[in-house]
Protein backbone atom coordinates (compact mmCIF):
# COMPACT_ATOMS: atom_id res chain seq x y z
CA UNK A 1 0.00 0.00 0.00
CA UNK A 2 1.37 3.78 -0.33
CA UNK A 3 0.60 5.24 1.81
CA UNK A 4 -1.17 9.23 1.85
CA UNK A 5 -1.38 11.96 4.16
CA UNK A 6 -5.00 14.01 3.82
CA UNK A 7 -5.90 15.98 7.35
CA UNK A 8 -5.05 14.21 10.22
CA UNK A 9 -6.28 10.43 8.33
CA UNK A 10 -3.55 8.06 6.46
CA UNK A 11 -4.98 6.53 3.77
CA UNK A 12 -3.91 3.82 1.55
CA UNK A 13 -3.74 3.06 -1.84
CA UNK A 14 -2.76 -0.49 -3.29
CA UNK A 15 0.28 0.33 -5.31
CA UNK A 16 -0.60 -1.70 -8.39
CA UNK A 17 -3.27 1.39 -9.30
CA UNK A 18 -0.55 3.86 -9.33
CA UNK A 19 1.30 4.63 -12.04
CA UNK A 20 3.65 7.38 -10.73
CA UNK A 21 3.65 10.07 -7.36
CA UNK A 22 4.35 13.63 -8.74
CA UNK A 23 5.87 15.90 -6.28
CA UNK A 24 4.05 19.05 -5.57
CA UNK A 25 2.41 20.67 -8.16
CA UNK A 26 -0.74 23.71 -7.90
CA UNK A 27 -2.99 22.37 -10.71
CA UNK A 28 -4.68 25.08 -12.54
CA UNK A 29 -8.31 25.42 -11.60
CA UNK A 30 -11.07 24.64 -14.13
CA UNK A 31 -14.13 26.99 -14.26
CA UNK A 32 -18.10 25.72 -14.50
CA UNK A 33 -15.70 21.85 -12.82
CA UNK A 34 -17.73 19.72 -10.65
CA UNK A 35 -16.23 20.34 -6.72
CA UNK A 36 -14.54 17.55 -6.50
CA UNK A 37 -12.42 18.76 -10.01
CA UNK A 38 -8.73 20.17 -8.12
CA UNK A 39 -7.73 20.99 -11.68
CA UNK A 40 -5.61 20.39 -14.31
CA UNK A 41 -2.12 19.51 -14.65
CA UNK A 42 0.45 19.11 -17.71
CA UNK A 43 1.14 15.29 -17.47
CA UNK A 44 3.70 14.01 -19.60
CA UNK A 45 2.37 15.49 -22.61
CA UNK A 46 -1.19 15.29 -21.82
CA UNK A 47 -3.46 17.26 -19.31
CA UNK A 48 -4.54 15.27 -15.96
CA UNK A 49 -7.22 16.18 -14.48
CA UNK A 50 -7.36 15.99 -10.74
CA UNK A 51 -9.56 14.76 -8.17
CA UNK A 52 -9.14 16.60 -4.93
CA UNK A 53 -9.22 14.19 -2.07
CA UNK A 54 -10.18 17.01 0.48
CA UNK A 55 -12.82 17.79 -0.94
CA UNK A 56 -14.62 14.04 -1.38
CA UNK A 57 -13.73 13.98 2.26
CA UNK A 58 -15.49 17.66 3.63
CA UNK A 59 -12.07 18.76 4.04
CA UNK A 60 -11.08 22.83 2.96
CA UNK A 61 -9.17 22.57 0.22
CA UNK A 62 -5.13 23.58 -0.08
CA UNK A 63 -4.15 26.69 -1.43
CA UNK A 64 -1.00 25.59 -1.86
CA UNK A 65 0.82 23.02 -3.97
CA UNK A 66 0.11 19.23 -3.44
CA UNK A 67 1.58 16.00 -4.24
CA UNK A 68 -0.36 13.95 -6.35
CA UNK A 69 -0.80 10.10 -7.26
CA UNK A 70 -1.24 9.08 -10.45
CA UNK A 71 -3.81 6.35 -11.66
CA UNK A 72 -5.20 4.53 -14.38
CA UNK A 73 -9.35 4.48 -14.97
CA UNK A 74 -11.32 3.42 -17.82
CA UNK A 75 -11.26 6.85 -19.64
CA UNK A 76 -7.38 6.84 -19.25
CA UNK A 77 -4.76 8.56 -16.03
CA UNK A 78 -6.24 10.74 -13.82
CA UNK A 79 -5.09 12.20 -10.06
CA UNK A 80 -5.73 12.70 -6.81
CA UNK A 81 -4.43 15.57 -4.91
CA UNK A 82 -2.64 14.45 -1.40
CA UNK A 83 -1.41 16.46 1.78
CA UNK A 84 1.54 14.56 1.76
CA UNK A 85 2.64 10.99 0.20
CA UNK A 86 4.13 8.77 2.99
CA UNK A 87 6.21 5.42 2.42
CA UNK A 88 4.75 2.08 0.82
CA UNK A 89 3.73 -0.10 3.82
CA UNK A 90 3.26 -3.78 3.46
CA UNK A 91 -0.30 -4.71 5.59
CA UNK A 92 -1.29 -8.28 6.53
CA UNK A 93 -4.65 -9.46 5.94
CA UNK A 94 -5.03 -10.19 9.75
CA UNK A 95 -5.35 -6.44 9.96
CA UNK A 96 -7.32 -5.60 7.39
CA UNK A 97 -11.14 -4.78 8.82
CA UNK A 98 -14.17 -4.42 6.73
CA UNK A 99 -15.68 -0.69 6.88
CA UNK A 100 -18.04 -0.64 9.75
CA UNK A 101 -21.47 -0.17 8.98
CA UNK A 102 -22.27 3.06 11.19
CA UNK A 103 -20.07 4.92 8.61
CA UNK A 104 -21.97 7.01 6.35
CA UNK A 105 -22.17 5.82 2.58
CA UNK A 106 -20.91 8.85 1.12
CA UNK A 107 -17.85 7.06 2.87
CA UNK A 108 -18.53 4.09 2.18
CA UNK A 109 -18.23 4.35 -1.42
CA UNK A 110 -14.49 5.46 -1.53
CA UNK A 111 -13.65 3.12 0.94
CA UNK A 112 -12.98 -0.50 0.90
CA UNK A 113 -11.94 -0.87 4.75
CA UNK A 114 -8.45 -0.39 7.14
CA UNK A 115 -5.63 -1.97 8.44
CA UNK A 116 -4.88 -1.45 11.88
CA UNK A 117 -1.06 -0.13 12.51
CA UNK A 118 0.95 -0.30 15.40
CA UNK A 119 0.12 3.76 15.83
CA UNK A 120 -3.38 4.22 13.88
CA UNK A 121 -5.27 3.20 11.13
CA UNK A 122 -4.52 3.13 7.25
CA UNK A 123 -7.94 3.92 5.39
CA UNK A 124 -7.74 1.97 2.28
CA UNK A 125 -9.35 4.25 -0.25
CA UNK A 126 -11.08 2.08 -3.59
CA UNK A 127 -9.22 3.75 -6.64
CA UNK A 128 -12.15 2.51 -9.15
CA UNK A 129 -14.33 5.24 -6.72
CA UNK A 130 -11.73 8.00 -7.16
CA UNK A 131 -12.25 8.18 -11.32
CA UNK A 132 -13.27 11.62 -12.02
CA UNK A 133 -15.59 9.53 -14.80
CA UNK A 134 -17.08 7.82 -11.75
CA UNK A 135 -17.84 10.80 -9.75
CA UNK A 136 -19.47 12.24 -12.40
CA UNK A 137 -22.17 9.34 -12.89
CA UNK A 138 -22.53 9.01 -8.66
CA UNK A 139 -23.23 12.79 -9.18
CA UNK A 140 -26.06 12.44 -11.39
CA UNK A 141 -27.31 9.63 -9.84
Amino acid sequence: MCSAQVGDSLFGLPISHILEIVGSVRPQAVPLAPRFVGGLVHYRGDVLTTVSLRHLLGLVPLDRAQPILVLEGPGGSFGVLVDAVGEVLTVSPEDYEANPSTLDESRKKLFTGSYKLKNGLLVVLDPTRLDPLYLVEAQAA
